[in-house]
């Protein structure tokens, strides 16, 4: 009887230490993404970071300007420079702080072309501003590539009619964010 308790209380503790091994780490993954949370609402961002592509977006971050006086503005691949500044201008932002950048074909090109800039000029937290249909893979996106380069994001949500983009679309570019980290290279979709 003795044998069966030893190999019953053994085998309690195998199982046991699968479990632990199995929760580690999303307890890790869990605990590094609150972490981030806190540090993104507990830091002053540094920049308003608009993802271009539509409008509504790009109204909402002149509008987000506006009320942040001190802070610079970074499009990734918005509408024409000569429209993107008129709708700042509008807002009454001075267009100084306007900074135009058309390198990104998608959404993981928005954050990999200036991620590395925004590390040389050490910015730590930024304004992320996208559609609510769209901020899922974006934000996913962003603290793949951002969260490498020890950049954390503050969402800003803009309401538009668009509908909610897929989960398969978010999963395939986390998969090429992922891939982007390890070779350096984007694939295209």
């Amino acid at each position: 009887m003795v044998i069966k308790s030893n190999s019953a209380m053994s085998l309690y503790k195998s199982r046991s230490l699968k479990r632990i091994l199995f929760v580690s780490p999303f307890l890790i993954l869990l605990s590094w993404l609150s972490l981030r949370e806190i540090q993104a609402f507990t830091t002053k961002p540094q920049i308003i970071f608009v993802l271009g592509g539509n409008v509504v977006r790009e109204v909402a971050g002149a509008q987000l300007a506006k009320a942040n006086p001190d802070l610079p503005i970074w499009v990734s691949s918005g509408s024409p420079s000569n429209y993107l500044t008129g709708i700042f201008q509008h807002a009454g932002v001075n267009i100084d702080r306007l900074n135009l950048d058309y390198q990104a074909k998608d959404t993981l090109t928005n954050f990999t072309t200036l991620a590395d800039d925004f590390k040389t000029k050490k910015i730590k937290n930024v304004y992320l501003v996208t559609s609510t249909a769209h901020m899922r893979r974006a934000y996913l996106i962003g603290e793949i590539v951002f969260g490498s380069r020890g950049i954390v994001m503050r969402p800003f949500f803009v309401q538009t009619n668009e509908r909610s983009e897929s989960w398969k679309k978010s999963i395939r570019d986390v998969f090429r964010a992922f891939l982007w980290l390890s070779t350096g290279k984007t694939i295209s979709k």
